[in-house]
C-alpha cells in the first residue's frame, strides 16, 4: 500500500489511518512479545518470508539446502512465501512475519509508516534482474500511448520503478488507473496469460517473469532496469527484520544472516548447481519448473550480493515521489543495520559492505 498524502480537510479519516497502523504495530509487538516468552535471547521460531523468483535465489538456496536450520539451531524456521512486497509489509506489520526477502520500495514504505521503527534492512540479496518487457512493434517510449501495462502489486519495487519511468518519458499514469498509459497490477502468473492472450502490452517485472514473457509469449525488451543504474548496479531485493525482533533476538538475526552469507557464497561458488537448486524450488512452489533456457537467460540478468547497494535506495525514494506514490522525499537514516552482516564478513575475510550513511556498518 502506498504512502498517501494527508489533507487538513479531513481530520477525521487522517487520525483513523493512524490509529489503525498504530494497532497493527502493537499487535506486532504483543505478538513478538508472546512467542519470545518475554524474555530476550534464541526466539523460539523465525517466521521468514520471500518469493517464488530467481531474484529470490538466497532465500531458496538457503532454505532447500538447510543453510539457515543448520545455522538457527533450536529455533524453528516458518517460511511463509508471497507474492509481492507490499504483502509481506502488511504481514510483518500484523505480526504475523519477523523477517523478509523483499525489494525497496516495501521496505521504504514500512519504514516511513512507522516513523523509523518498524524495520530494519539487514542485508543485500540480489541487484538487477528487472525488466519492461513489450508486445513486438513496440520500440520506443512514445508508442505505449494508450497502452496498458502491469507491475507485480501497487507499490511494489517495480511498481514504482515503472511508473517513475513512464513519468520521466512524459507519460501520464496514475495509481487510480487511466492517463497516458494505464498501469494494471498484476499478479505475475497472472501477467504471463494475460501478455499471452492480448489483454496486456507489456510488463516491468522481475525474473523469472521477463524472460518467461520473452521466450515463451514473443515478448522483446524495452527497457532493462539496469541501463538505468551507474555501473548496472541498484538493489532488487534484501532481507529485512521487524526491528522489535532483532532487538530481543540479536542471536538468532546474526544465525539467519550467517545461514544468508552461506548461501550467497554458496550461489557464487556454484553458479549451475544454483539454477537447478532454484528451479527446482520453484518448481516446487508453483507446480511447474521453468524451462533451462528460461532460467538461463534470468540468471545472466542479476547478481547475488550481501551488497544492499545503499546508494540505490536514495534513487527508490525519489522514484516513488515521481511516481506519484509518496508526496514527500524521504527521510531514510536508520533503515539499515548492516553491523551484524559486516561482523560475520569480516570473521569470514569477505568484504564488508556500506550503508551509505543510512544507518549501522
Amino acid at each position: 500500500m502506498p504512502v498517501r498524502p494527508s489533507t487538513t480537510r479531513r481530520p477525521s479519516a487522517t487520525i483513523l489511518i493512524i490509529a489503525v497502523w498504530a494497532l497493527l504495530l502493537a499487535a506486532g509487538c504483543a505478538n513478538s512479545d508472546r512467542a519470545a516468552g518475554g524474555a530476550p535471547g534464541p526466539a523460539p521460531s523465525l517466521r521468514l518470508g520471500y518469493f517464488a523468483n530467481v531474484t529470490h535465489a538466497a532465500a531458496i538456496v538457503g532454505l532447500n539446502r538447510g543453510l539457515f536450520t543448520h545455522e538457527l539451531g533450536a529455533t524453528k524456521l516458518e517460511p511463509q512465501i508471497f507474492d509481492a512486497g507490499p504483502a509481506a509489509v502488511e504481514a510483518l506489520f500484523g505480526g504475523g512475519l519477523d523477517a523478509a526477502y523483499i525489494g525497496p520500495s516495501p521496505a521504504i514504505n514500512a519504514f516511513l509508516r512507522s516513523d523509523g521503527e518498524a524495520v530494519r534492512i539487514i542485508a543485500g540479496a540480489t541487484s538487477g534482474g528487472v525488466q519492461l518487457v513489450v508486445r513486438q512493434g513496440i520500440n520506443a517510449p512514445p508508442d505505449l500511448r494508450g497502452k496498458t501495462l502491469a507491475s507485480p502489486e501497487l507499490g511494489n519495487t517495480q511498481d514504482v520503478a515503472l511508473r517513475a519511468w513512464l513519468t520521466s518519458h512524459g507519460l501520464r499514469n496514475s495509481v487510480q488507473g487511466g492517463g497516458d498509459v494505464t498501469v494494471v497490477p498484476t499478479k505475475n502468473a497472472d501477467t504471463l496469460q494475460l501478455f499471452k492472450s492480448g489483454k496486456l502490452d507489456g510488463a516491468w517485472v522481475p525474473e523469472p517473469w521477463a524472460s518467461r514473457l520473452v521466450l515463451e509469449a514473443a515478448g522483446k525488451v524495452l527497457v532493462n532496469e539496469r541501463d538505468l543504474w551507474p555501473g548496472g548496479q541498484f538493489v532488487t531485493t534484501h532481507l529485512i527484520v521487524r526491528t522489535d525482533y532483532l532487538q530481543r533476538h540479536p542471536q538468532t538475526v546474526e544465525a539467519l544472516l550467517r545461514g544468508h552469507v552461506d548461501a550467497v557464497q554458496w550461489v557464487s561458488q556454484n553458479s549451475a548447481e544454483a539454477k537447478t537448486v532454484v528451479n527446482n524450488a520453484i518448481s516446487a512452489l508453483t507446480g511447474k519448473p521453468l524451462k533451462p533456457e528460461v532460467v538461463d537467460r534470468a540468471w545472466q540478468n542479476l547478481t547475488v550480493t550481501d551488497d544492499p547497494i545503499a546508494a540505490s535506495l536514495h534513487r527508490s525514494a525519489e522514484n516513488a515521489v515521481a511516481a506519484g506514490l509518496a508526496t514527500k522525499q524521504a527521510d531514510l537514516h536508520g533503515i539499515y543495520d548492516l553491523s551484524i552482516l559486516n561482523r560475520i564478513l569480516t570473521q569470514r575475510g569477505l568484504p564488508t559492505v556500506s550503508a551509505g550513511g543510512l544507518g549501522k556498518e
